[in-house]
């Protein structure tokens, strides 16, 4: 399993905002192009955000599932990627200091299909590389997010 983890500097609520927002799905996980729909209960266990993978014209249509959500500490999300596969995605925040900070894991494993037959140590350096970007997003997200509301009156 690839674990990654990095403190953003919002609170751990700001965070779970932004992982439940299943419309940001795209701008902050690396390789979803695009948000198809997002059903209307997310991120009630058993709802689904329905996307789009990869670069066109070899993207592929899928959805992930929530299979836990435990506001605001974790999230576990089934990552659908067919034909090639899915994975798990779990998510871990943690207050930081004073709650003002979160530290944020990303727990990722390929589940069923062709990806998990071929796990190896390449595998898992791609996996780490491409959470590292994707919690940098977040970040910079969640932290955008939190001065935007510094700022409204």
């Amino acid at each position: 399993m690839a674990i990654v983890d990095a403190v953003i500097e919002a609170p751990p609520q700001q965070v779970f905002d932004v992982l439940t927002d299943g419309w940001t799905y795209s701008d902050w996980v690396v390789g979803t192009v695009h948000v198809r729909d997002v059903d209307a209960d997310w991120p009630a266990v058993g709802a689904q955000l329905h996307h789009r993978t990869g670069p066109w014209p070899f993207s592929l249509e899928d959805s992930s599932t929530v299979l836990v959500c435990e506001p605001p500490g974790r999230l576990v999300i089934r990552a659908g990627l067919w034909p090639a596969g899915e994975a798990v995605v779990e998510f871990i925040l943690e207050p930081v200091g004073d709650g003002f900070a979160t530290r944020v894991r990303i727990g990722e494993d390929f589940a069923a299909g062709p990806l998990r037959w071929i796990r190896n140590k390449l595998n898992d350096l791609v996996l780490h590389q491409r959470n590292k970007e994707t919690l940098r997003r977040l970040a910079d997200i969640a932290t955008r997010q939190k001065a935007e509301e510094v700022v409204e009156p």
